[in-house]
């Protein structure tokens, strides 16, 4: 998957191309696609657990199982993202996980499905620090965060119309089955098409011209010095990035089956909930990239990072306290709205790899970082359904959301964006961890 081209660019002077935009919207569309795999079983579950009888317990370990691969494999996925090309990893990984989302569709137990989302897990791991080194390579500086949360916005943009989206095959085909069948193929047809088409660097694209290389590739004295990442700052990220994905997996996990359960939806109905709740977190973590990029013309970059990760911990957390205090079914879904709304102004953390990491650890600290979200994908689901099975009810898993958003709240107001000087060293110390 390499591309030569060079000879063949246009280098006509006058106005710079606008490729960079082109890869950064290819990249938020597949990473889309890549969500709707994802939050599939999600809203195909109450269906499942129909047909195969399963427990409340069994059902959170089956939602699990996706990320006990996706944790494991972040920190490999980035480190393959730094010594293979971002374009390939994202190629080779696209076509096998539509593999295993087709395999899905094929399950006759739980241990099946077990076994798809396991691989399902494997393969998309290597996306989002392969986009995030992408991103690095293909923006100038000013322009990273909002590029990167564009893309990071197809998470929950994947989760609405996924909602929609598996509701309605399930509904027109009359079986869960054909969603996962057609997705799977789908997604292995638009992964070719996405590595035929990104390059990792502007150079290598045949449609880049001069202008817009140097548009993008600010000389390093103009950009400064990499900060780096201390180690209070790493331990900070970790908490964050945790805490914050323990709201946001165990929304997209549990949550339609606590629109169906608990406030009394039909398929349709939670569907359309569904889609609106990740729509909101769609706009609201697009908004926060360029929100990131104003903000940091009139204020330092850490106090910027700070006003936006404390407005989106502070009002999720609110939203997640109500949300038990109410009881119209309408009421709940504004108020997850709202919620997810301003928990996805977490996708920043994505700029933080580019941010304060040298440009060969970029994957590296992207993959640490999501190691860290991705493992809250393993413990919530679980420790909600156990919760559910004690209890009875979804309180006790509000409650425990919401205890998760003040976590991400602390934790993201403990990060110095400002960064530190002496990063080689710790660097280095997180290259051989």
């Amino acid at each position: 998957m390499s591309s030569s081209a060079t000879a063949t660019k246009p280098r006509a002077t006058g106005k710079a191309t606008s490729v960079r935009w082109s890869i950064v919207v290819v990249l938020f569309v597949f990473y889309t696609i890549n969500c709707i795999d994802r939050a599939a079983l999600g809203v195909a579950l109450p269906s499942i657990t129909e047909d195969f009888h399963l427990s409340p317990t069994m059902q959170g370990v089956i939602l699990s199982a996706f990320f006990w691969s996706y944790c494991l494999l972040q920190i490999p996925g980035g480190l393959a993202a730094d010594k293979f090309g971002p374009r390939r990893v994202i190629g080779v990984a696209a076509a096998i996980w539509g593999a295993f989302t087709a395999f899905a569709g094929l399950a006759v137990n739980g241990v099946m499905l077990i076994l798809a989302r396991v691989g399902l897990g494997a393969f998309e791991a290597p996306y989002m620090a392969s986009a995030s080194k992408l991103v690095a390579a293909w923006m100038p500086p000013k322009r990273r965060a909002s590029g990167v949360t564009l893309i990071d916005s197809g998470a929950p943009l994947g989760a609405a119309i996924g909602g929609l989206l598996i509701a309605w095959l399930i509904s027109t085909t009359g079986s869960w089955r054909w969603s996962f069948l057609i997705i799977g193929v789908s997604t292995i047809v638009i992964g070719i098409l996405v590595a035929l088409y990104i390059r990792n660097k502007p150079h290598e694209h045949p449609h880049v011209n001069e202008q817009e290389i140097a548009l993008i590739e600010v000389p390093a004295e103009a950009e400064g010095e990499k900060p780096g990442l201390s180690k209070a700052n790493i331990v900070a990220m970790v908490i964050g990035r945790l805490a914050w994905a323990m709201v946001f997996w165990g929304l997209v996990t549990w949550g339609p089956s606590y629109l169906s359960a608990a406030r009394g939806l039909d398929l349709k109905a939670m569907g359309f909930a569904i889609f609106l709740i990740f729509l909101c977190g769609a706009i609201g973590e697009i908004l926060s990239g360029f929100l990131a990029d104003q903000l940091q013309k009139r204020f330092s970059r850490n106090v910027s990072f700070k006003l936006l990760f404390g407005g989106s911990g502070a009002l999720s957390l609110a939203a997640l306290v109500a949300l038990p205090m109410v009881s119209d079914a309408g009421v709940a879904v504004a108020l997850l709205c709202v919620g997810v709304f301003f928990n996805l102004f977490g996708g920043l953390y994505w700029t933080i790899p580019a941010m304060l990491a040298k440009p060969d650890r970029v994957g590296l600290v992207g993959g640490v970082m999501n190691f860290a979200g991705t493992s809250a994908g393993i413990i919530v689901p679980i420790v909600a359904g156990v919760l559910l099975e004690i209890t009875g009810g979804y309180t006790a898993v509000l409650i425990f959301l919401a205890g998760a958003a003040l976590v991400y709240l602390v934790g993201s107001l403990s990060i110095n964006f400002n960064g530190t000087k002496k990063s080689d060293t710790q660097e280095k110390e997180l290259a051989h961890a």
